[in-house]
């Protein structure tokens, strides 16, 4: 099952997005729980933000890391010296493991991009033993990420394809609230629980914010980089304005939210 996540490069992505889930791995590990000697699944590992958080909590068993994106199994592999840890290509949704092979399943910044997340959910409860954990955080675009939607919202005011492009952003699967949990508790999963995550982006400057769309990564920079020159200069300018928010330019932070859902599959009786 494909991602709607698109990126032209390993390192765009960092740029992106990258930064911002490794200082949400932290949290989302506390959230989510891990034990020493687990065997645990990072379900679309990205570049590694979770993978490589995992073993410096907790000296876990062994890890296996998979994503959609040959980019970033290759980077991620690029950056793995831990011989506990394997990393390979593989679907959300058809995960090509035994039933009950891992103590723990995990999505960090994940189900918002899979079409068919609810299939996911029930990928990752299929693969964790009886007495373990899956747990899943997006962002919530919606209401919880400002920095994003100030640009959307800028840009909205412009035109009507970033109209369009603000409502897919907003409401991608498992954005609403509570509806990760539902998800959890209809897959069968026990003691679900649901909270929220908070980290702040930290921009050194606008062209820090701004370059990474304009380099056309990630969902906003396909529609920034299709701009023709005239448009992309007057929506720039415009974002820009917003950004600087009438102060020089310079550094900028800004708060975003992850929904988090964690569940437990039952004991079998």
């Amino acid at each position: 099952m494909p991602s709607s996540f698109n990126v032209r490069s390993a390192a765009g992505y960092e740029q992106i997005m990258g930064r911002w889930s490794r200082k949400l791995a932290e949290p989302f590990i506390g959230f989510a729980g891990l034990a020493n000697d687990e065997r645990v699944l990072d379900v679309g590992c990205g570049t590694g933000s979770l993978t490589f958080a995992l073993p410096r909590v907790a000296d876990v068993g062994e890890i296996t890391a998979i994503d959609f994106s040959a980019a970033f199994v290759e980077e991620a592999r690029r950056r793995n010296d831990n011989p506990k840890i394997t990393i390979q290509e593989g679907d959300a949704c058809a995960l090509a493991f035994p039933d009950g092979r891992f103590d723990r399943a995990l999505a960090l910044l994940v189900l918002h991009f899979v079409p068919e997340a609810r299939k996911a959910v029930a990928e990752m409860r299929r693969v964790v033993r009886p007495g373990g954990r899956i747990a899943a955080a997006v962002w919530d675009h919606l209401g919880g990420m400002s920095g994003m939607r100030m640009m959307l919202d800028t840009l909205a005011m412009l035109d009507e394809k970033a109209r369009e492009l603000r409502h897919r952003y907003c409401f991608q699967p498992m954005m609403r609230p509570g509806e990760m949990k539902r998800c959890f508790i209809a897959e069968g999963l026990s003691n679900v629980r649901e909270t929220e995550l908070l980290v702040r982006m930290n921009y050194e400057n606008f062209a820090d914010y701004w370059e990474p769309f304009a380099a056309g990564e990630g969902p906003l920079g396909s529609y920034v980089a299709g701009l023709d020159p005239a448009r992309f200069a007057r929506f720039e300018e415009a974002v820009r304005a917003a950004y600087e928010a009438g102060e020089p330019d310079g550094p900028r932070s800004f708060a975003a939210v992850a929904w988090a859902c964690r569940g437990d599959v039952p004991e079998t009786v």
